[in-house]
């Protein structure tokens, strides 16, 4: 009332103006001595109020939303549309979800069992943390995606397609990669030609083959590599005047 009236004939054309001006009436206002009492506002803030103070808090308070989420098979729970990992052991378990502007902190039975930098922009965004992961998961972090595609097209373009269709057949990539890696070492086991005939073999059934179909492929010898498959057709050509028995049925 005091910092208003003393303000009262001022004119101000701007918020920041009159920002300034009410700071200095309020600065004049503290340092006036009490009629009643000894001292000021300020000196009995000084003296007696600012020892008994606690420290402000290191980060500053945000306003936050609380949600549940149910932790899913692939050890990440969903908010708004980014996923978010929390420690394996707690799937299929209903956590807390606290939602500021920058963090998301997951807790279970009011205990914090993981925190995240909130994703923003596209939506289906990962964070993950290794420590969450299953350890045959971890086995594979030196892998990505990029490294199990170049790998597969130089074996084939075949083999290409079915890693390519394996790394896109679940929401967590890394859960794909033991599959993967599987595939493609039968390629050590039967050679590159067999692996990408029983891919191609696969992916005429098919446009996601499994590695356990590929695997049974090969395990039944059911295909052969190109290269044989091409020469056994044009055998019969190769001498001109040879005529074999298909020529008589004729």
């Amino acid at each position: 009332t005091w910092i208003t009236a003393a303000l009262r004939d001022e004119q101000f054309f701007s918020l920041a103006e009159l920002n300034r001006a009410i700071r200095d009436k309020l600065e004049l206002f503290n340092q006036r001595l009490f009629q009643k009492k000894e001292g000021s506002r300020r000196i009995l803030f000084l003296e007696e109020e600012k020892p008994l103070l606690a420290p402000l808090p290191a980060t500053r308070f945000e306003l936050s939303d609380w949600k549940t989420a149910t932790v899913q098979f692939n050890y990440h729970i969903s908010v708004d549309g980014m996923l978010y990992s929390v420690p394996y052991e707690y799937i299929k378990k209903k956590v807390d979800v606290k939602v500021t502007d920058i963090t998301i902190e997951i807790f279970y039975n009011h205990n914090r069992i993981a925190s995240h930098r909130r994703l923003k922009g596209r939506p289906g965004q990962y964070s993950t943390i290794t420590e969450h992961m299953p350890e045959d998961h971890q086995k594979y972090l030196e892998w990505n995606g990029d490294r199990f595609r170049k790998w597969a097209e130089r074996i084939g373009i075949n083999t290409y397609t079915v890693v390519n269709a394996i790394l896109t057949s679940k929401s967590v990539e890394q859960q794909t990669y033991r599959s993967c890696m599987g595939l493609l070492k039968l390629a050590e086991k039967y050679s590159d030609a067999l692996l990408e005939a029983a891919c191609k073999k696969a992916l005429s059934y098919t446009s996601s083959p499994s590695y356990k179909s590929i695997k049974n492929i090969l395990v039944t010898g059911s295909v052969k590599p190109e290269s044989e498959t091409t020469e056994s057709k044009t055998t019969h050509k190769a001498h001109g005047i040879t005529r074999g028995a298909d020529y008589y049925r004729r």
